[in-house]
């Protein structure tokens, strides 16, 4: 039996229609995935949507809508993204209407009560709604939010608390251990200093008055809702149905080798401190890796839909196409840190990497094999290989080795430079091998070289096609078919394939180049 991971995005919002940040983070997950499948783990990689809170509960207002008509309305413009995306997710929850999300999270509640974890007593706080979260004055800039740079609402009322306090010490042990893996470092030290400065507990419902009858009952007691947060955070197992003892549980959650969770930096506290503990309360296992991100801006700004600098990923894949947006945003943005978007830039990157640079070298090595060899594969020819040949099979082997020890380590930018290292060097050598020159010859050591030399190229391409899965999927079934092989072709697959025979033909691009569209008019 394989070994099993569970990799999942934070559930987002959907008072609103997705924007480019959302994208960034699926990607991020599904490459994630996607590369842990290439090496013979059973993934399960989880999405869905937040649907209990009081934002959505205000956008319908305004919109003069139910809050159920709202969530179910949008809703459907996260899936639509993730399927253009080309996102394989293997599960999506919504928390307003999944029925193991709602028992889920009524058990998790009951088993830290019984734990004697939760109480009640009033409370007045500071409350952002843009962020569904409480501040103490400390935390605030010039007094307002630091995420909305908003003032926060005084709020009195009598809630149900989590003894968090309760659980300092287990979490340090768990992050220090390196039980609960937090990457990249800057985070893992934020979250211990955060632990150690104090953990109070904290709120976990909401009187349903204020809710406005929007959210998950807190068992045993109508008055109050579960605190989004709360109830959110809870999908993760509850989306495999561990209340009916569905296998998915054990399998991908309890058994699983990796319990992955890719979030961005603004919710690190919850993942990283309230997740675990409540957990920990409950008696269920703790993810293995907290994977942080930073923030998609525009001219340093984060995308806000108040600043009105919000880009459409739906928009981008209409004009760009998926290749160019995965690749863009897998290429050139940090996994860890904030990212400035830039059309101009996801042109360029595209147009240099993709179609002069890999997409070239496909076209190049199809056309020749169709115009030396008549499209067949030459076979292979050991006495004729030289030291170019040895150092760019020794360059593979790197390549591959070292972009699958970024991906480990969640760094999807230093894998994909690894790759293109790769693609430089197959262009170079065919430019030093000149095969065209070889091809003139007609010297029975020309066309031992010129056999080589196509078969080298193939090879390595082919070896680039399954590196580049988890990044660009379509394209890397496209190139493997290019060249006669399995659109889903493993590296166990690719090792037992013989090329000797095979009958190809020149290539179609791979990557037409793109351009700018033409600035709307007035």
């Amino acid at each position: 039996m394989s070994a099993t991971a569970f990799v999942s995005t934070t559930i987002p919002y959907v008072n609103a229609s997705p924007h480019v940040g959302h994208a960034f983070e699926f990607l991020q997950a599904d490459s994630f995935a996607r590369h842990m499948t290439l090496r013979g783990r059973d993934v399960f990689l989880l999405s869905g949507s937040d649907e209990n809170s009081l934002k959505n509960v205000l956008a319908a207002e305004k919109l003069g809508l139910t809050t159920q008509e709202l969530v179910d309305q949008n809703v459907t413009r996260f899936l639509d993204l993730q399927g253009v995306l080309g996102v394989d997710r293997s599960g999506f929850v919504r928390t307003s209407v999944d029925p193991d999300h709602l028992a889920g999270a009524a058990e998790i509640w009951r088993r830290m009560d019984a734990a004697g974890d939760i109480y009640a007593k009033d409370y007045e706080g500071l409350y952002c709604v843009g962020c569904e979260q409480f501040y103490s004055p400390s935390e605030l800039v010039d007094g307002k939010c630091p995420e909305h740079h908003t003032e926060p609402e005084i709020i009195r009322e009598h809630n149900y608390f989590f003894r968090l306090s309760r659980y300092a010490d287990q979490l340090v042990e768990a992050i220090e251990s390196g039980r609960l893996r937090v990457v990249p470092d800057t985070r893992l030290n934020e979250t211990l200093s955060f632990i150690r400065s104090g953990l109070a507990d904290i709120s976990i419902s909401r009187s349903t008055e204020r809710a406005r009858g929007w959210g998950i009952p807190v068992p045993d007691d109508p008055s109050q809702v579960m605190y989004v947060w709360i109830d959110a955070l809870a999908n993760y197992t509850n989306a495999l149905g561990w209340t009916r003892g569905d296998e998915k549980y054990a399998r991908y959650w309890e058994d699983a080798e990796k319990r992955v969770h890719v979030l961005g930096k603004g919710v690190l506290r919850f993942h990283a401190v309230y997740w675990p503990a409540m957990l920990l309360s409950a008696g269920l296992p703790l993810p293995t890796d907290v994977v942080v991100h930073g923030y998609i801006t525009t001219a340093g700004q984060k995308l806000s839909k108040s600043l009105g600098n919000v880009v459409d990923p739906m928009g981008l894949v209409d004009v760009y196409g998926q290749d160019a947006v995965r690749y863009y945003l897998l290429a050139d943005f940090s996994p860890f840190g904030d990212g400035d978007f830039s059309e101009e830039r996801l042109v360029t990157r595209y147009n240099t990497d993709l179609a002069n640079g890999l997409g070239n070298l496909v076209s190049r090595v199809t056309a020749m094999t169709v115009r030396y060899r008549e499209g067949v594969v030459p076979p292979l020819r050991e006495e004729a290989v030289g030291e170019l040949e040895r150092q760019l099979a020794e360059l593979t082997e790197a390549v591959t080795r070292d972009a699958a020890a970024a991906m480990d380590g969640y760094d999807h930018r230093q894998a994909l430079s690894r790759v293109w290292d790769l693609v430089r060097r197959v262009n170079a050598y065919v430019d030093e091998r000149a095969p065209w020159h070889l091809a003139k010859e007609k010297t029975p050591e020309a066309e031992a070289s010129l056999d080589v030399v196509l078969r080298t190229i193939l090879v390595a391409v082919r070896e680039l096609a399954i590196l580049l899965r988890p990044f660009v999927p379509g394209a890397s079934a496209r190139i493997l078919t290019a060249i006669g092989e399995a659109p889903d072709l493993t590296p166990e697959g690719a090792a037992a394939s013989e090329l000797t025979g095979r009958t190809l033909e020149k290539s179609p691009p791979i990557f037409p180049r793109l351009e700018l569209p033409e600035p709307a008019e007035g």
